[in-house]
């Protein structure tokens, strides 16, 4: 890289990596407010609410870091062309091959910094909290819940006990299960209490019954038991330790099979998620292609650099939307799973020929359609 090639880079990085901190700040600032019923309601400490939260910056980075990269590449050609330096740079005989070959290397930067992310870190923090949701639930069960209140632990969960005993126990336990779809569980006892054995806590209720209602059945079916040890990790979303598509680990994603309901019911998502990930880093070279054709050719300070700006930025969201949608439909049609390769490099093609090669489409275009002669003028 010559002087100004690391002129342009070290310019574009510093706008990228500043874009980037203040768009992740704050997006991660508004999720984090989401989570604040963690130090509330269900008791946990400061360092557990951020141990969650910061779990979430690297899915944060992974969609932020192309519109980073999008506003940087904005910037730094805005700024060249406003103080004439692309007019210079031009007229000193740099080809507009020399002048992108910054933005595409900070453009591989980026693309392998989504990827790492997008196939490794990324699923290993949603998993992580997954987990760590999971045991917090468990801890709000055993340790927190207060006596005397009915307490939402999930949607469609609600547990409550009447009174704790002198040995610990619980009194008057009422605990109700509506999550699965067309299936209410309702147990009640006289007392409990929890056992922790390894890493697995149990609930175990005394004199009391479990009733089951289902969609179908007319009247509920209702069981009495002395004794009934309930597994308090089968009231956390985890249960059977079934992980969502964006929670399974990519090798996982790429010899999974459908030997499980969970897995044969949301098939196409896992196919598509999978594809995803191998496909998004690609946006990278996509946005700053986009932004390097509107606005890479030198401009006179007359020329308005404003519709060139408007024009990336709204092709570059539409880019992205189709993308989203492609990907949607993809996990309804599998013949539908190139296009969510086509489309990114599809772009970088035309974007590329469009901004090395100035007016080529137009160019094309006016090849396309026969121009009639222009008439003689009479002697």
């Amino acid at each position: 890289m010559q002087a100004i090639e690391k002129y342009i880079f070290r310019e574009s990085l510093l706008v990228f990596l500043g874009s980037l901190v203040v768009l992740t700040g704050t997006i991660w600032m508004t999720q984090a407010l989401r989570e604040v019923d963690l130090m509330t309601s269900k008791g946990q400490t400061i360092l557990v609410f951020l141990r969650v939260t910061m779990l979430t910056i690297p899915s944060l980075v992974m969609v932020l870091a192309p519109v980073a990269l999008l506003i940087a590449t904005i910037y730094s050609l805005n700024r060249l062309s406003g103080d004439s330096e692309l007019i210079i740079m031009n007229a000193a005989g740099m080809s507009l091959a020399r002048l992108m070959r910054p933005y595409l290397w900070l453009a591989t930067i980026v693309m392998v910094l989504t990827a790492i992310i997008s196939l490794w870190l990324m699923p290993e923090s949603f998993r992580s909290i997954r987990d760590l949701v999971s045991k917090i639930r468990t801890d709000v069960l055993t340790r927190i819940v207060r006596e005397g209140q009915f307490i939402s632990l999930d949607q469609g969960f609600i547990f409550h006990y009447r009174e704790r005993g002198a040995d610990g126990s619980l009194k008057g336990i009422f605990i109700q299960d509506r999550r699965e779809k067309g299936k209410t569980n309702t147990y009640i006892a006289e007392a409990g209490r929890t056992f922790e054995i390894g890493d697995q806590n149990y609930l175990v209720l005394q004199k009391g019954s479990l009733q089951r209602q289902t969609a179908n059945a007319r009247d509920p079916a209702i069981v009495q038991f002395e004794r009934y040890a309930i597994d308090l990790a089968q009231f956390s979303r985890q249960s059977q330790t079934v992980y969502k598509s964006r929670e399974r680990l990519t090798w996982e994603l790429i010899t999974l099979k459908p030997d499980t309901p969970y897995v044969r019911a949301n098939y196409g998502k896992f196919r598509v998620e999978l594809h995803k990930r191998f496909s998004e880093p690609l946006y990278a070279f996509v946005l700053v292609l986009i932004a390097f054709a509107a606005l890479g050719q030198p401009r006179t300070t007359r020329q308005g650099r404003g519709t060139a700006i408007l024009s990336a930025v709204l092709i570059a969201v539409a880019v992205r939307v189709s993308g989203f949608a492609v990907s949607a439909f993809a996990a309804k049609s599998q013949w539908a799973i190139p296009l969510i390769y086509i489309l990114p490099l599809a772009v970088i093609c035309i974007a590329a020929a469009s901004a090395v090669r100035p007016g080529w489409i137009e160019a094309k275009a006016r090849r396309a359609v026969p121009v009639a002669p222009k008439p003689r003028a009479a002697t």
